[in-house]
């Protein structure tokens, strides 16, 4: 057995796996079918400060090797999560990533700094969100909001910040190094990327949002891209997500430099899955002779 374990911003995770926000909800529904502690980490659903009822349906569209969807951060309120969903979830032996978004950086700043009062471990932050003060442009497409909203953020909370990049965006590596020279400890990374279906009896976009975020293992070549890319941009710790659905993929994220790796649409095929991967990982490492997962970050050798 390899070590599988990792330390990312001090925090140490049993395994580099951690279920993606969104994808997981708040991990009741899967404890029916794993003990969570299986896990490295729980990215939860996207919170904001205030309950939102997300956007109308439909807001899930199937793709060819993936999906998309625009379900438009449903969720209860960062005030339930703190009173209902954490204490649950701190129980599990298991680091909780709390992830928050909000369409301002002041929204952002007050629900980073409620769970600065909580035992939550890391804060994940999502700058895939629209600022309502710039005309709606997402904080993560310019390096000026990028920085703004992570600034807001790392003043109001002591816990480890990783904030969640956008792909829909010319250089990644700049948006990443905005964001740590503002304040962030680690980045994760990508989130979605925008994409659209039509229904060609109707004409009339599949998605009511008509545009929505593609995830799943057609994106995985890009996410692997833009991981190397920032991994060779920042120093902080870079969490690897996009399309992973083997731990092939896993381990091929951490070579890109990951020191984590978070697994999302996969889920929806087979709920196992970062259980699954886990394991595979280990047997890929035991293969090679590895002693660690560790070794492999960022080992991938360019021509």
């Amino acid at each position: 057995m390899a070590d599988m374990s990792v330390n990312i911003c001090g925090v140490d995770f049993k395994n580099p796996i951690i279920p993606a926000s969104g994808a997981f909800g708040y991990g009741r529904e899967y404890e029916e079918l794993f003990p969570l502690n299986k896990l490295g980490g729980i990215a939860t659903k996207g919170t904001t400060l205030h309950k939102r009822t997300g956007n109308l349906s439909p807001r899930i569209a199937e793709t060819p090797a993936g999906m998309l969807n625009s379900v438009g951060l449903q969720n209860p309120g960062i005030d339930h999560f703190i009173n209902v969903d954490l204490p649950y979830l701190l129980t599990k032996d298991v680091v909780i990533l709390a992830n928050i978004a909000g369409s301002t950086p002041e929204e952002c700043a007050e629900a980073a700094a409620k769970l600065d009062d909580t035992e939550v471990h890391m804060i994940e932050l999502n700058i895939s969100c629209p600022n309502v003060r710039q005309g709606g442009a997402a904080f993560g497409t310019s390096c000026e909001m990028a920085a703004e909203v992570t600034k807001r953020v790392r003043a109001a909370t002591k816990k480890p910040l990783i904030v969640k990049l956008s792909p829909n965006v010319t250089s990644i590596a700049d948006i990443a190094r905005s964001v740590e020279a503002a304040g962030a400890d680690a980045v994760s990374l990508i989130n979605t990327l925008l994409g659209m279906r039509i229904d060609i009896n109707t004409g009339r976009p599949i998605l009511r949002n008509n545009v929505g975020g593609l995830s799943g293992p057609a994106v995985f070549p890009v996410a692997v891209r833009m991981v190397w890319q920032t991994a060779n941009a920042v120093k902080i710790p870079v969490i690897g997500m996009g399309g992973v659905s083997s731990g092939r993929d896993a381990v091929e994220m951490m070579m890109a430099g990951a020191s984590a790796v978070q697994v999302g649409a996969a889920l929806f095929t087979d709920p196992y899955a970062p259980v699954r991967i886990v394991e595979e990982m280990n047997e890929f490492l035991d293969s090679k002779g590895i002693a660690s997962v560790c070794d492999i970050i960022g080992s991938v050798k360019p021509w």
